[in-house]
C-alpha cells in the first residue's frame, strides 16, 4: 500500500484493529455488531504488509503507540488469534469459517484437486497470461503435468508471459474469478511475488525427462539467458552427486530401497559409484543385483523414483539432516 489515498476504509480500519492488538482494541470490538465485526476480519485477513511510514500517516492520533510496531502483516492466523482473545470461541469459528470459504479451501487448493487434463483442457481456451497466473499460484508440481498437456506453443507463450509477469492483474484475477466462481481473489494480488525463474525452474523439476526437455530447447531458441538461469536453479538427481559421504548415508538410511534401485536405473555411473561406496560391501552387492534382475525399466517410472528420492532429500535438508548445493557448486543452498 503505497500511497494512503489508495487505501480503503476497510482497509484503514483493519490496519488501526491489527496495529492496537487485543488489549487496546477489546472495547472497539465489543462495540461491533456482527456484520461489522464480519467485514472488519474479512479486510484484516487479506491486509498483507503496511509499511510503517504509512502506518503512521493512517494513525497520527496513535502516533506514540504505532510508532514502536513499526511494520505489520495482516494474515489469516494472526487475525483468527486476536479474534480468539477478544470474541467468544463460538463466534470467532463462525467468523473465520466465513473468511476461508467454502469447506475452508483456497481457490489454489480447489484447483488442485483437477485433474490436469481437465484443468489443461480449460486452460488453452483462456489466455495465456491467465494461464500464467495460474500455474504460478498452484503447487509446481501439478503446475508440471498441466503444463505438460498443453499444446507447445501455446506453452510457450506461457512460459513467455510467466517470466515477464510483474505482478497478478486485477483484471486478470476478476476474469478467473468471475469463470471459477471463487471468492476472497483480493488476496492474492497482495501476495508476495517469486522471482518467475524460480517458479519455472520447480514447476519444470517435477516435469518428466521428455517434457523437460522439450521446453528448455524451446526457451533456449526464444530466450536463451532465461533458460539458462532456469536451468541452474533446477535440482536434479544428478545434483545428489554433490552430497558430501555423510549426507549421502544420510539419504541412504532414509530411502526406499526399491525407488532407489529403479532410479539408478536411469543415473550416471559417477552418481552410481558414489552410492555404491557408500554402502556396506554387502548391501552395494544386493543393490547390484536387484538393479540387473529388474531388466528393462520404462523411463517414466525411473523419473518418479528419481523425482521421489530429490524431494526426500529436499525434505532432509529442509530438516538439517543434510545440506544440499546448487547446480553452479558455489553458495550452500539449503531447501
Amino acid at each position: 500500500m503505497p500511497d494512503i489515498s489508495d487505501i480503503s476504509g476497510p482497509d484503514k480500519a483493519a490496519a488501526l484493529m491489527l496495529a492496537l492488538g487485543d488489549e487496546y482494541g477489546r472495547p472497539i470490538w465489543n462495540l461491533l455488531d456482527e456484520e461489522e465485526v464480519k467485514e472488519l476480519s474479512n479486510a484484516m485477513s487479506s491486509l498483507g504488509r503496511v509499511d510503517a511510514k504509512v502506518v503512521e500517516e493512517l494513525f497520527l492520533d496513535f502516533a506514540a503507540q504505532i510508532s514502536s510496531v513499526g511494520s505489520l502483516t495482516g494474515t489469516f492466523d494472526n487475525t483468527e488469534r486476536l479474534l480468539t482473545k477478544v470474541l467468544p470461541e463460538d463466534r470467532v469459528f463462525q467468523i473465520m469459517d466465513e473468511i476461508r470459504g467454502p469447506a475452508g479451501r483456497t481457490m489454489w487448493d480447489k484447483l488442485g484437486n483437477v485433474n490436469e487434463t481437465v484443468l489443461a483442457n480449460y486452460l488453452k481456451n483462456e489466455y495465456p497470461q491467465t494461464v500464467a497466473v495460474v500455474l504460478s499460484k498452484i503447487k509446481a508440481e501439478h503446475a508440471s503435468r498441466v503444463l505438460a498437456n498443453l499444446p507447445d506453443e501455446f506453452a510457450m507463450e506461457v512460459i513467455m508471459r510467466m517470466l515477464r509477469m510483474e505482478s497478478v492483474q486485477k483484471d486478470i484475477l476478476d476474469k478467473v474469478e468471475q469463470t471459477l466462481r471463487i471468492e476472497f481473489m483480493n488476496n492474492l494480488a497482495r501476495t508476495t511475488r517469486r522471482d518467475s525463474h524460480e517458479v519455472i525452474a520447480e514447476i519444470f523439476n517435477y516435469l518428466d525427462r521428455n517434457a523437460e526437455t522439450r521446453f528448455l530447447s524451446a526457451l533456449e531458441d526464444r530466450n536463451r539467458d532465461s533458460a539458462e538461469r532456469i536451468r541452474a536453479l533446477m535440482f536434479t538427481f544428478e545434483d545428489l552427486n554433490k552430497l558430501d559421504p555423510g549426507g549421502v548415508q544420510t539419504l541412504l538410511r532414509n530411502v526406499d530401497k526399491n525407488k532407489l534401485s529403479i532410479a539408478m536405473k536411469g543415473s550416471s555411473d559417477a552418481l552410481r559409484d558414489l552410492f555404491f561406496t557408500n554402502m556396506s560391501e554387502r548391501a552395494a552387492k544386493i543393490l547390484k543385483e536387484d538393479m540387473e534382475a529388474m531388466g528393462p525399466v520404462r523411463l517414466r517410472d525411473v523419473d518418479d523414483a528419481q523425482m521421489e528420492i530429490v524431494n526426500l532429500a529436499k525434505d532432509l535438508a529442509d530438516s538439517g539432516e543434510i545440506v544440499l548445493s546448487d547446480n553452479k557448486g558455489e553458495d550452500e543452498l539449503v531447501y
